[in-house]
């Protein structure tokens, strides 16, 4: 399994902007599909963003437009930079990595969003 740790959480205004990192155990990130999730108090974990091997991109439909996810190979590295950041926002951030039927979780960190 591949061992994620994610940074760059914290408390920011509405309006703001964080980005999120998580760095990878892995020596060869590229090969796997790398996604964003966040839950939200009392609310079920969602996908807010993913990224393939081939570099394809999908998005939660409210981050659209507001949030990038990227990889950093070269650092065994993927980012989320959120800008524009809602209220809504806010929510424990996970990273995950998955190979075939290998998944992995990161320990999460903690966006919050102040209006």
């Amino acid at each position: 399994q591949v061992q994620l740790v994610e940074s760059g959480g914290g408390l920011v205004q509405a309006g703001g902007s964080l980005r999120l990192s998580c760095a990878a155990s892995a020596r060869f990130l590229g090969i796997y599909v790398m996604d964003w999730y966040r839950q939200a108090p009392g609310k079920q974990r969602e996908l807010v963003a993913g990224l393939t091997s081939g570099g394809s991109t999908n998005y939660l439909e409210s981050v659209k437009g507001r949030f990038t996810i990227s990889r950093d190979s070269a650092k065994n590295t993927v980012y989320l930079q959120m800008n524009s950041l809602k209220p809504e926002d806010t929510g424990i951030y996970y990273c995950h990595a998955a190979l075939g039927k290998s998944s992995s979780w990161g320990q999460g960190t903690q966006v919050t969003v102040s209006s």
